[in-house]
């Protein structure tokens, strides 16, 4: 629970504005009903049963795009409803979903949800004793809406600045090997739901340490993204590149049979044999190939690959060996 809230800033907001809502509407919806104001208490309760209802949706679906938004217009329409039948002491209950809404919604949407509760409010002529307090609500909702879509702009480009540095590997700019291991759970998930067939290339250069040893590592650094290059030329756009780890680099294959596989893998083998150079002439590179069997775990999956790896650096290097399935 914990690692979640921590880790998915949408949900942990959306669980914040609506456990706070529902413990600060709650006591009033109470005290509604006892005063006899049925038609306020009922509009309380209809606020906590939305609320509650999107928090509910937001952890068991993982949805918190939809969420998010639900959150954003019920907060907000359900402090103008209010506004509607107490009047002024409803302006004090907007505020603080107008500073939500950024974080919750896209911000065009978030946008035209605030502009619409403040125009709303504005309407109810009970809320302001004055044309004066009317305008300075208008001012200050404003300026609130406008510090809040600028707060939460700046803190998306640092989460998405933040997510990029840990999920891609600077020197080659591809994935890194944490967001390899997400994806292949998300394939190995993905196979058993829809029956898709998912194979892994494992590719290591061949004697890479001597490159860097004879030519330096700003050579074997030139090398590393030249091969990067040109896996992606000789693979597809649904095909996914990772760097495993030093010069070794897995590629996810979706939708491929036996067939088909060989003969990708041979054309990205020949790709780099035949383009892939160094100070010292041809650079090679050894692959190890493994289809997702059923139900395989992806542990063992990638330890296919990686033992097929090993035979071919075995055997000779410079070569393409496959799992113990084909």
């Amino acid at each position: 629970m914990l690692y979640r809230l921590k880790n998915d800033f949408r949900l942990s907001i959306v669980t914040l504005l609506s456990g706070s809502a529902i413990l600060g509407v709650t006591p009033f919806a109470i005290m509604r009903f006892l005063d006899g104001n049925l038609l306020a208490g009922f509009i309380d309760l209809g606020i906590l049963v939305a609320l509650a209802g999107s928090l509910v949706y937001a952890w068991r679906t993982h949805d918190t795009y939809r969420s998010g938004i639900f959150v954003a217009i019920a907060s907000c329409s359900g402090a103008v409803a209010v506004g509607m039948l107490v009047g002024e002491v409803a302006l004090f209950w907007l505020y603080p979903c107008l500073v939500t809404t950024f974080f919750l919604a896209p911000s065009r949407i978030a946008a035209i949800v605030n502009l619409a509760s403040v125009l709303a409010m504005m309407t109810v002529e009970s809320a302001f004793t004055s044309s004066v307090q009317m305008w300075t609500f208008f001012a200050s909702t404003t300026i609130v809406s406008a510090c809040s879509y600028v707060f939460a702009m700046r803190n998306k480009e640092q989460r998405d600045r933040l997510e990029q540095l840990a999920t891609i590997d600077p020197l080659t700019g591809v994935k890194n090997r944490r967001s390899m291991d997400q994806e292949l759970d998300l394939a190995a998930a993905n196979a058993e739901r829809t029956g898709l067939s998912y194979a892994l290339v494992i590719l290591d250069i061949d004697y890479f340490k001597k490159i860097n040893d004879e030519y330096g590592h700003g050579v074997g650094d030139n090398v590393l993204r030249d091969l990067v290059g040109l896996i992606e030329e000789n693979t597809r756009r649904t095909d996914q590149l990772f760097r495993f780890g030093g010069e070794e680099f897995v590629v996810l294959f979706p939708g491929v049979d036996e067939t088909n596989l060989k003969t990708v893998v041979t054309n990205l083998q020949q790709g780099v044999r035949k383009s892939l150079k160094g100070p010292g002439g041809p650079v090679t590179s050894s692959f190890g190939v493994a289809l997702l069997r059923h139900g395989e775990s992806v542990a063992s999956w990638l330890s296919r690959a990686d033992h097929a790896l090993y035979r071919a650096k075995e055997s000779g290097r410079d070569r393409v060996v496959y799992g113990d399935d084909f």
